[in-house]
């Protein structure tokens, strides 16, 4: 469970996992360099016209020059920051283009069309939450919220014990209005007071969830069930107040919740991944988190390296349906395929861009790619806390393209 924790970034990580991410951060862009020296692979470098930085405010995001001139508004728990917590592409539109959705942790959802940048911000669900865990369903954005009992205050209150409708779990994104909506909350799970659904997994047929309840008696203590359950309708359709005649919520176990979200081999990655990745060094232990674009929740998988001294290193990845990139935490990119209205890259061979290196302390930690514009996130950590946080925008047709045939 560390392991999948560790990689999606959106449960209370163990302080020393934490602080690993730093010296992971200072060795990274090292390795890498080494892992993509493969005479297969062609490095395309990104020049200053090419990108441009953003960082979060408290109300969207502003252009810098360099993350580390991002200003300074205080250092967070990852869960309560404004941060990217997870992206991936949506569904291609029936002319071809596709939309990229990020989750702004305690902000919006991020809406990325070509090189154009939105936010639809809501209060009303993102305040007081961790956002996570985007996935599709038939086009559709969906996504979890909840309250971290390390963290957040507002879950002793005597408002969030009595409300609810504040025990907010699946929520869908409408594209065309801009707004979230409520599916089914944490109170449609489990009759247990002061419940929080803090983690799930949709394999596209079953929900598998894990829900964390405060006890009443003011003694702080937790406890931890597990539950399974699969709409009699189109879950998009559900609200709360139907959610009880339209899903049928079943038992579960931590074996039964681990077993969905278990790391699974590297062997076992989808092929597009693996010969992608083919003039990546084997011998650095790496974990990487497959996503399909518009698909269910993503997979992860793991390169153990037996007996390599390497620290182990992060990766995303997306599976499109024309195209396939997987982006590490040091920067270096790795995308195959054609983008939308462009010719296949190298005849189908894989390409390495080096995206700008970041200074220590700061990491890549997701990505999405809309039409030719590649989206990475990127965030400065310190110890479990995030201090500055963005993404940073790269003009593949100009990077990729206009240099390789």
């Amino acid at each position: 469970m560390n392991k999948i924790f560790n990689v999606k970034n959106n449960k209370f990580l163990s302080l020393t996992i934490l602080l690993c991410l730093t010296a992971l951060v200072m060795t990274g862009c090292k390795k890498k360099e080494k892992s993509t020296d493969n005479k297969n692979i062609v490095e395309i470098g990104t020049q200053k016209t090419d990108h441009s930085w953003y960082y979060f405010t408290q109300d969207g995001f502003a252009q810098v020059d360099n993350p580390r001139n991002a200003p300074f508004a205080g250092s967070f728990p990852y869960t309560e920051a404004v941060r990217i917590s997870c992206a991936n592409n949506g569904a291609a539109a029936p002319d071809g283009t596709v939309k990229a959705y990020a989750l702004a942790n305690r902000l919006g959802v991020i809406c990325f069309e070509d090189d154009k940048i939105s936010v639809a911000k809501d209060v009303n669900v993102f305040a007081n939450r961790t956002a996570g865990n985007l996935v599709f369903i038939d086009g559709t954005p969906l996504f979890s919220v909840y309250k971290s009992t390390f963290f957040n205050d507002t879950i002793s209150s005597a408002a969030y014990k009595n409300d609810t409708s504040a025990h907010l779990f699946l929520v869908q994104f409408d594209d065309a209005s801009k707004i979230s909506y409520p599916v089914i909350n944490s109170t449609n799970l489990t009759e247990k007071s002061n419940a929080e659904v803090t983690d799930f997994f949709w394999d596209g047929n079953d929900w598998f969830c894990s829900i964390k309840s405060v006890s009443d008696s003011g003694d702080g203590k937790t406890d931890f069930t597990y539950v399974k359950f699969r709409p009699a309708t189109p879950i998009v359709s559900i609200s709360p107040v139907s959610a009880a005649d339209l899903i049928t919520v079943r038992e579960s176990s931590v074996s039964e919740f681990r077993n969905a979200m278990s790391v699974k081999p590297y062997e076992q990655s989808p092929e597009r991944i693996r010969n992608m990745l083919k003039g990546f060094d084997k011998t650095i232990p790496f974990t990487i988190e497959v996503k399909t674009a518009a698909g269910a929740s993503s997979r992860i998988y793991e390169n153990e390296a037996s007996g390599s001294f390497e620290t182990q290193l992060n990766a995303k990845a997306i599976i499109s349906q024309s195209w396939s990139a997987a982006l590490y935490e040091d920067g270096t990119l790795f995308i195959e395929g054609a983008l939308p209205g462009k010719h296949i890259l190298r005849g189908g061979k894989p390409v390495a861009i080096r995206l700008p290196k970041l200074d220590e302390g700061y990491v890549y930690s997701d990505f999405v790619i809309s039409g030719t514009t590649l989206y990475a996130a990127w965030e400065q950590t310190d110890f479990y806390k995030v201090t500055r946080s963005g993404f940073l925008s790269v003009d593949l047709d100009s990077t990729l393209y206009s240099k390789i045939r």
